[in-house]
């Protein structure tokens, strides 16, 4: 075990303030972060360690998600990247599946579903997003705190080597800084290849800058980003900053899910075998390992993000002293106050409504999705020319094959009737999503032209089930006919 979990904890204190008398020790309290100290200075916070049934969980969960994010940009399905999101070249891969700009407005249901599913997330188990899942977190506690108590040592020495001067920890610190920026460069590096092919990714990192400046000025950007926060901010991204944190008082009802303490159970706190005392000992063992400084005896708070280390670090206690865990766990305040549970109810019933909406609307667009466009558009210039007593519209038949592997279309002219249609190329053969226009000219005499007439082409493309065809049209423009 670590000498943090074996180890008695040290209050987690900020600058002293001062009374009348002598200094006062400052403890966390619900009117002011204690993160920030009273004169505005920011007071770091070191959480010590601890074991347990959810620090386990949630470090197996933790592995799997970094081990996806970084893995992911260079998985390959067929010739295609597992999930890319190519900016440059506005294509998309997912999952085997490929789409273009013009399939962009998929991305809303994406984000509404994304929105929903957080939403019954919190309305049933509160900030777990945060706590478990959240990339902040999961770097932050399953990454860059990990790798600072390895150089640093456990939570107090930590602290200490905060009021030590420069040269006593210059050498921790600057391994530790310079461990974290590389950290910080990889995390930015696999981001970008998201956007861009690791192809392409890798060329960019083997050279100059000047090939690459849009990607190396977003990797340096972002690096510095990354390598500030996990360095400095970090819980303030969570409490100042973070949006979703900012919601949940309109989210949270009765019977949301939270870590909570069990006032009836603890109170009145005291040392144990204190006659009249309750279970709770006030080791504050719950405070020094919070990673945002918060007392959970305090209540539900803005800054609590659901990472159960308070659950553990009591039940760990708890079973020290022989008395049954659970002091600090997760329940309701229904079920704090009353020992019942209510999981359906109005808005976890109407958010999980919406949400399955919005997948049902999002499958049936999936389902009737084109697998080619082919569209005719007027080509750029006059209208249209008289040409020996003929009218010569000029279009661009736009051809694009949505499909993963390359395919052939074959054009066939459909009318108008008594016109002459000449097609660049009856036979096209385009790779997965690439985008031609094809040249069509349409002379009509200028006796059989009529107001309404259209050009149609019928383009047809052969599928292993079957052959699939598109009609593409555009109207003639010509001159009026004149009046005798």
């Amino acid at each position: 075990m670590s000498p943090d979990s074996t180890s008695s904890p040290e209050p987690m204190v900020g600058k002293p303030v001062v009374g009348k008398g002598r200094p006062v020790v400052r403890r966390p309290d619900v009117d002011s972060l204690f993160s920030i100290n009273p004169d505005g200075s920011r007071n770091a916070i070191h959480p010590a360690d601890v074991r347990g049934r959810f620090q386990l969980r949630k470090h197996l969960l933790w592995y799997v998600l970094i081990a996806v994010y970084l893995v992911l940009p260079w998985l390959h399905i067929g010739d295609h990247h597992a999930f890319l999101i190519d900016i440059q070249a506005r294509h998309f891969y997912l999952f085997g599946n490929t789409f273009n700009s013009q399939d962009f407005w998929y991305a809303f249901f994406f984000i509404t579903g994304l929105g929903f599913s957080l939403f019954v997330v919190a309305a049933l188990f509160g900030r777990m997003w945060c706590g478990y899942a959240c990339p902040q977190t999961v770097f932050l506690e399953g990454v860059f705190r990990r790798i600072e108590r390895l150089v640093e040592g456990p939570a107090a020495a930590r602290a200490k080597l905060d009021k030590a001067p420069l040269g006593a920890k210059f050498v921790r610190r600057g391994i530790k800084m310079v461990v974290f920026f590389l950290l910080a460069a990889t995390i930015a590096h696999s981001f970008l290849g998201y956007f861009m092919p690791t192809e392409v990714l890798l060329e960019a990192v083997t050279s100059s800058p000047a090939l690459h400046p849009t990607a190396f000025v977003f990797v340096l950007v972002a690096t510095l980003v990354l390598f500030v926060n996990f360095t400095w901010f970090r819980e303030q991204l969570c409490i100042v900053i973070c949006p979703y944190g900012r919601l949940q008082g309109a989210l949270y009802d009765p019977d949301t899910v939270l870590v909570g303490y069990d006032h009836k159970r603890g109170e009145p706190r005291g040392p144990a075998g204190q006659s009249g005392a309750g279970d709770c000992v006030d080791c504050y063992r719950c405070v020094t390992v919070c990673p945002t400084g918060i007392d959970i005896r305090n209540g539900t708070q803005l800054e609590c993000v659901g990472c159960a280390n308070c659950i553990d670090a009591c039940d760990d206690v708890m079973a020290k002293l022989g008395r049954p865990a659970g002091l600090v766990r997760y329940d309701s305040q229904r079920g704090f106050e009353t020992g019942k549970r209510r999981f359906f109810r109005g808005r976890v019933v109407l958010y999980s409504v919406l949400l399955l909406a919005g997948l049902g609307a999002f499958t049936l667009a999936l389902t009737r999705r084109r697998p080619f466009e082919a569209s005719l558009v007027r080509a750029p210039g006059v209208a249209y020319q008289l040409e020996n007593e003929r009218v010569h519209n000029t279009f661009d038949l736009q051809l694009i094959n949505k499909r993963p592997g390359p395919r052939k279309f074959t054009i066939e002219v459909v009318g108008p009737e008594g016109a002459e249609t000449m097609v660049a190329s009856l036979v096209v053969e385009l790779e997965s999503l690439e985008n031609r226009r094809i040249p069509v000219h349409v002379f009509l005499p200028q006796v059989s032209f009529k107001q309404g007439l259209r050009a149609e082409l019928r383009v047809r493309c052969e599928e292993p089930d079957g052959v699939l065809e598109r009609l593409a049209s555009a109207p003639l423009l010509g001159p009026g006919r004149r009046r005798h």
